[in-house]
């Protein structure tokens, strides 16, 4: 039997410091250069590691602003077969309980499907919520840090990873399992499988159209999340200070002195 995998991405912004609209509570993504998100590549990677050991296919989807397009290119470039694009204005705002309503929704869309894969969590938040709650909203079970996988006979036996242990689960399909981060290593992108995305149209845009969702559950309407305050990033003035001379011993010691000056102490 051959398997129906899905693996979901996000389209996070490539920088370690977000700013807020104070206005909405939402993330600014304007003027912010965008990936896929990097523990989201660990999960196309197991994705398409049971695609070869057990055959079958590999969907992506992402729900995110049409510039994700790039991102889905990059991972049809992997080998993955086919990427669905969920976006739309009425989805902007989701937190984690309307991004995974949604996901979920557009999952029932792909059915039957067998294995959901999903990343831990995402950079840009670091929630870890979707994999559990998506899950949830389809009534399947799943299991988080999951580092290793076997299939046989409608059942799938996986290894996950904590601190000091390693656990094995069986689950029945469909199921969802949860990637643990850097438990593996991404392949590179093939030229001729990046080509396939341009030529043979492998992403398909879904809106809300297609999905027809009630807007109260979708979006910013459908978020009971609400970011009262954000943290600011603190600005650390630099001292500016240098030394200049030239013995390695001496600009040892003036370096010491200076730390002890600011605070350090010596044991």
């Amino acid at each position: 039997m051959s398997l129906n995998i899905v693996v979901a991405v996000k389209w996070v912004p490539n920088t370690q410091v977000v700013n807020i609209d104070p206005k909405t509570g939402t993330l600014i993504r304007e003027g912010i250069p965008s990936i896929i998100n990097p523990h989201d590549l660990n999960a196309v990677e197991l994705a398409l590691q049971l695609k070869e050991r057990y055959g079958g296919t590999v969907t992506a989807i992402s729900m995110a602003p049409t510039s994700a397009r790039a991102g889905l290119e990059f991972i049809i470039g992997m080998g993955v077969d086919r990427a669905i694009l969920v976006t739309d204005r009425v989805f902007a705002g989701a937190d984690t309980l309307a991004t995974s309503y949604t996901l979920s929704k557009a999952i029932e869309r792909l059915k039957p499907f067998d294995i959901l894969v999903f990343g831990q969590e995402t950079i840009d938040s670091s929630t870890a919520h979707i994999g559990a709650q998506t899950a949830s909203w389809l009534r399947i079970p799943y299991i988080y840090y999951v580092t290793d996988v076997e299939y046989l006979n409608g059942v799938v036996k996986v290894k996950r990873k904590l601190e000091k242990r390693i656990e094995v689960y069986e689950l029945p399909i469909p199921c969802l399992l949860v990637v643990a981060m850097k438990s593996n290593e991404p392949r590179s992108v093939k030229l001729s499988y990046k080509l396939k995305a341009k030529m043979e149209n492998c992403i398909e845009v879904w809106t809300n159209n297609e999905l027809g969702l009630t807007r109260e559950c979708i979006g910013l309407r459908g978020s009971p999340t609400r970011v009262e305050k954000s943290i600011a990033t603190p600005s650390v003035p630099r001292k500016k200070q240098k030394f200049d001379g030239q013995d390695v011993k001496t600009a040892v010691k003036w370096l010491v002195d200076k730390l002890v000056e600011e605070g350090l102490k010596i044991v």
